[in-house]
């Protein structure tokens, strides 16, 4: 058999090598890809799981960064404290008072005449405290910033966690997030000290609201045998229709204990904007 007459056979055997190669690669893709799928779909399905995975990692990153609580707060304790005060209930019928555990799981104290306490002015003050250590508000303790802008419930006698179509803010009064930041504020208020601070928007007619949580929680709840003064920094443009003497205020002396020294400042508003993006600016130069 001559070289020619065998080239046929050689080439089809190439061929099919190549079709079975090429075949396995095929399998194999698609084998790899159910895999990934499968995890996905297995990890969209639990949303308790990213929750925990979420609030974990938030409280290792918080104590990395804070290393004088570490030894005292266990994050996978407070995870189960904070389960416990949800899960199996109605979502609109969780108090402020079920998270009372939660909030003896934390050890954290905030020094003296550092709380900064804010209404309707989320964005600014938090873009401040960020890049800052001067000035600490709720979010910026452990127990906030493990919880801020997470979404969670559960339902009556269930062992499962939801992160989706649970109670708005003002569906219910004791949804499970509502009655978690009011009681967090509640704390944040009963252990401050010294003289505290409160960051207003003086963009609005009505600066302070009796309806906020500010205004609800906070201020009536600041402990004149440990609070000497609350300082308003109203934050404003030129052309902001508000200044520190808004009739709103006067809700805000009336609501504040008589022992509490009251002081409001108006703050430009480019100045804080200016701190916000040189935190080599001195605290005491910004509010």
């Amino acid at each position: 058999m001559s070289y020619e007459d065998a080239s046929p056979g050689i080439e089809r055997r190439r061929r099919k090598r190549c079709l079975l190669l090429g075949v396995a690669v095929v399998l194999l893709t698609v084998t790899v890809l159910a895999v990934v799928l499968g995890l996905t779909l297995e990890a969209a399905k639990n949303p308790e799981e990213e929750l925990k995975s979420t609030v974990v990692g938030r409280c290792e990153t918080y104590l990395k960064e804070h290393s004088d609580i570490s030894s005292v707060n266990n994050c996978e304790r407070i995870w189960d404290t904070f389960h416990q005060a949800y899960v199996g209930k109605d979502p609109c019928d969780v108090p402020p008072e079920a998270y009372d555990p939660l909030i003896k799981s934390i050890t954290q104290h905030v020094a003296c005449s550092r709380m900064l306490f804010w209404s309707r002015t989320k964005d600014m003050v938090h873009a401040f405290t960020d890049k800052r250590e001067c000035l600490f508000t709720v979010e910026d303790t452990l127990l906030g910033f493990l919880f801020d802008e997470l979404t969670w419930c559960s339902k009556i006698d269930s062992k499962e966690t939801f992160t989706t179509d649970c109670p708005g803010w003002g569906d219910c009064e004791n949804n499970t997030v509502r009655s978690f930041w009011i009681r967090a504020s509640l704390n944040f208020a009963v252990t401050a000290c010294g003289n505290v601070s409160a960051m207003l928007n003086g963009s609005l007619e009505s600066p302070f609201s009796t309806t906020s949580v500010f205004g609800s929680v906070e201020v009536k709840n600041l402990d004149p045998d440990k609070v000497d003064s609350l300082t308003v920094l109203l934050v404003a443009k030129e052309t902001d229709p508000s200044t520190c003497e808004s009739p709103s205020f006067q809700d805000l002396k009336s609501t504040l204990n008589p022992n509490i020294a009251y002081n409001c400042r108006q703050v430009p508003y480019n100045r804080v904007e200016g701190c916000i993006s040189d935190p080599e600016i001195p605290c005491v130069d910004c509010l």
